[in-house]
């Protein structure tokens, strides 16, 4: 729950944590950042008009960062514009202020199922990834190539299966960084270069296909064979 305005947290904690959810409080941009990347929060109670960083600006910077935990925006800009820009830049659900106790109850809940049967979803899917000759198991921290297991390190094992699950889908270097490598990781962007180019060399090497296509000032995706469905 991001808001500062302390009378209207307290109350919309109260009712919360009333229906059963466990609430933590952040009172500004900064302190909402740190929850998201800290992790273990399962959706986002989002003010916009808070000190310091906007709640807009909080939002960018989560998604940017490959941070897709679901996001509800509470505001008292409710106008289309503001409700536009909001869900574009990546908010689950927007919420003007003033609202029902009930609406508030049934929008989480709504989008709390719709993230459970995502999740799920993705779980269901990633538990194997299959590209042509490639196989990745996730569950024993196994990849294999035409049968053949393959030599990773750790961080290469995660940044393949991180990749080949979302075919052709361009990452960052910074979203790459964010999720493979520990908040506090000293290192920089050229971290992941390195990986991708070990990663790109080992596969290569295999069938002499590039299964990593580099997009100039941006980042990487994975590229499957074109023969591959």
């Amino acid at each position: 729950m991001v808001e500062d305005d302390r009378t209207l947290r307290q109350a919309l904690v109260f009712n919360l944590e009333r229906e059963g959810y466990e609430v933590r409080s952040a009172v500004d941009g900064e302190q909402a950042l740190d929850a998201a990347r800290d992790g273990g929060v399962d959706l986002m109670l989002l003010d916009l008009m808070l000190p310091g960083m906007s709640g807009l600006e909080v939002l960018r910077t989560m998604r940017g960062d490959g941070i897709d935990t679901p996001v509800v925006i509470l505001s008292a800009k409710g106008g289309e514009i503001d409700r536009v820009v909001g869900l574009k830049v990546g908010a689950d659900d927007y919420i003007p202020k003033p609202f029902s106790r009930p609406e508030l109850l049934a929008r989480v809940e709504s989008v709390l199922r719709r993230q459970r049967r995502s999740e799920a979803g993705e779980a269901q899917r990633l538990a194997e990834v299959r590209s042509g000759a490639l196989m990745i198991d996730l569950g024993r921290h196994l990849a294999t190539f035409d049968g053949a297991p393959l030599r990773l390190t750790t961080k290469e094992f995660e940044l393949l299966s991180h990749l080949a699950a979302h075919p052709g889908r361009i990452f960052t270097r910074d979203q790459l960084l964010t999720r493979i490598w520990p908040y506090d990781f000293g290192g920089d962007s050229r971290t992941v270069d390195v990986h991708v180019s070990w990663l790109r060399s080992k596969l290569r090497a295999l069938d002499g296909h590039n299964y990593f296509r580099t997009v100039r000032g941006v980042g990487y995706a994975f590229s499957p064979r074109p023969d591959v469905d």
